[in-house]
């Protein structure tokens, strides 16, 4: 499978900076004066940055993508470039959930000999567990957050009784198709205001699901977003999409944007729709493909 991801000419980048805000995942960062790619894990390959660099210093490479190696990544790209950029791989690692890759990049680098304190990365992990995703959750259920040692206990209990952890990121903007979280699962995307409306709304409708939000109405971008489900479909391979709106006209655009980038996907996936009025009371759930 070929995938289109940004590459930097170094030699180009002045480190001015304009990139930057113009990265919806996060992926680039300004580090000992360059433009520097974190992790190209996170990087969905649609350029958003391009037109903002003065110099011409990025530009966006096509190659055939291999399943992500964690330990080949650090290698040739990131532990080359120096400590500094081996510490910002790893927050960025653990910015995103993705506590695995971060344990085997620990291993590689200790196998290294690189001087990194590590002491201070595992405590961002921990506060992620309890903080991050406990404080989403909870405002996706409309929960209001509690004693941070209470909420600790309620994650484990939660957690290992109805398997409903949320990911991160969650914006669509914000999430990369390709990501290891979302290959071959099922999905839950959402209009913004149907989260809030909903009573109880993560234990009933995201068990076993990945969320992803978005509001059809007020974002930017929309053409993104139907790229990005038409690579959730075709190169995430998941295995199923449910769409979750209100009956607020506007919301309507999110059905309209699953059902033109199903329409042009590789692959099949079902996709179910369901609607709740402004009460939070359901009142259509229907398969829509």
């Amino acid at each position: 499978m070929l995938r289109d991801v940004i590459k930097i000419i170094e030699e180009k980048c002045d480190g001015c900076g304009l990139c930057i805000p113009n990265c919806p995942e996060g992926a680039l960062q300004i580090i000992d004066g360059k433009a520097r790619m974190i992790s190209d894990i996170f990087c969905d390959g649609l350029g958003a940055c391009i037109g903002h660099c003065p110099q011409g210093a990025i530009v966006i490479e096509k190659r055939e993508a291999e399943p992500y190696d964690e330990k080949k990544v650090l290698l040739e790209n990131i532990i080359p470039h120096g400590k500094n950029v081996i510490e910002a791989h790893l927050k960025h690692l653990i910015d995103h959930g993705e506590n695995k890759l971060y344990e085997i990049a620990k291993t590689v680098i200790k196998e290294k000999g690189i001087d990194i304190n590590f002491d201070r990365f595992e405590g961002l992990i921990v506060n992620n567990k309890c903080s991050v995703v406990d404080s989403i959750s909870r405002i996706i259920s409309g929960e209001k957050t509690e004693n941070p040692n209470k909420i600790r206990k309620d994650t484990e209990d939660a957690g290992s009784s109805t398997n409903q952890t949320v990911n991160w990121p969650i914006q669509l903007h914000l999430i990369s198709p390709t990501l290891p979280v979302f290959r071959n699962s099922d999905i839950a995307i959402v209009a913004d205001c149907a989260g809030y409306v909903v009573k109880d709304f993560r234990e009933k409708y995201l068990k076993n699901r990945k969320l992803i939000i978005c509001c059809p109405k007020l974002d930017s971008g929309l053409e993104i977003y139907q790229r990005k489900i038409i690579s959730l479909i075709d190169d995430g391979r998941i295995k199923s999409l449910t769409v979750v709106t209100t009956e607020v006209p506007c919301c309507n655009g999110l059905v309209s944007i699953v059902s033109k980038a199903v329409a042009v996907s590789k692959n099949e996936v079902p996709v179910n729709w369901i609607q709740f009025n402004i009460e939070g009371n359901k009142i259509r759930e229907e398969i829509i493909n």
